[in-house]
């Protein structure tokens, strides 16, 4: 390996995205730059300015006046941060998402395109390739498809996922199905829990993708290099004013990311936005992990009740959340 095979493969790969971008539609009407702002924004429910300049390698002015442009133009709002009253907190207004999923949505199709043009049987060699690559060079300069979302900071284990690797994003096809696939899997696994919990799962499943309120109800896919590795579901209860929460998974070699803070996060923030006066859950006592990070969020139990259901003894458990009480 020499550094002329190193810039020969970069003026290569400058012509495929080159190609991905011909006549900059894929972008448009925004810079390519505005376009990586909008994105970590969409996939960050919680950004200030100070961790978005961070994650970009910005000039603070230049994001400033990104900032600035977008705020004119109705996409972000800005707030006191949560964390540090001297930071500015980010966050996209539903024009700033509707942008966002647009630009996403062409980046999907333009990439898609592409492999079209791959072979069935190369995929998979072109997939470990990629990961080679991102491997042994450390994934710290980014993933140079304009996402941004593959910046690093040089710490941990070189190719150690990290939860800056990690985005939320809206289902794809087939991520329904595999919500059901991997929660009858991992429960029966952890939990010995029988068919009957897969039955429920479909049926929740089933319900939200043949009738729902995008408006207000949403699903979230947590991703990680390329492949979904947790979910929640917001649906609305049948008490008025009430959203529940669903389904939250995290895939048990993606946890220690702050997968299941991040997925609740981004749910409260949305039911909050959507008007509901509250959020409300039910669990059962023996997912801890999940009951500690609902308690961090600001759940109360309620209620509690011993069950047998999926094959199993079990305490089933109501939560609350009064959003107007957590509002700041």
């Amino acid at each position: 390996m020499t550094v002329q095979d190193i810039r020969s493969f970069n003026r290569f790969y400058t012509k495929v995205i080159g190609a991905l971008d011909y006549g900059r539609r894929l972008y448009a009407p925004y810079t390519l730059t505005e376009s990586r702002v909008l994105y970590e924004l969409a996939h960050a429910p919680r950004t200030d300015a100070a961790d978005l300049r961070a994650q970009l390698h910005l000039d603070a002015g230049y994001l400033t006046r990104i900032l600035n442009k977008f705020e004119e133009d109705g996409l972000v709002e800005r707030g006191p941060s949560d964390t540090d009253p001297r930071r500015r907190r980010i966050t996209l207004t539903a024009p700033g998402r509707e942008a966002a999923a647009l630009l996403d949505e062409r980046a999907r199709e333009t990439v898609g395109a592409m492999l079209d043009t791959v072979r069935a049987e190369d995929r998979p060699r072109l997939a470990e390739a990629m990961r080679t690559v991102r491997t042994i060079l450390g994934d710290g300069d980014g993933d140079g498809d304009g996402d941004g979302d593959g910046d690093g900071d040089g710490d941990g284990e070189r190719g150690a996922p990290r939860p800056e690797d990690v985005v939320l994003r809206e289902p794809a096809p087939g991520d329904l199905g595999w919500i059901v696939q991997r929660n009858a899997a991992l429960y029966a696994a952890e939990y010995g829990f029988d068919a009957d919990y897969e039955a429920l799962v479909a049926r929740i499943v089933a319900d939200y993708g043949e009738d729902h309120d995008p408006n207000l109800e949403r699903t979230w896919i947590a991703e990680l290099d390329g492949r979904p590795v947790g979910c929640v579901m917001c649906v609305r209860d049948d008490t008025p004013g009430a959203a529940r929460l669903r389904l939250l998974l995290v895939e048990p070699d993606a946890r220690g990311l702050g997968i299941g803070d991040r997925l609740v996060g981004a749910l409260v923030d949305f039911a909050r936005e959507a008007g509901y006066r509250e959020v409300v859950l039910w669990t059962n006592d023996i997912l801890g992990s999940a009951r500690r990070i609902y308690q961090r969020h600001g759940f109360v139990l309620v209620a509690e009740k011993p069950h047998h259901s999926f094959g199993q003894d079990l305490t089933g458990q109501d939560w609350r959340l009064d959003l107007h009480a957590t509002q700041e």
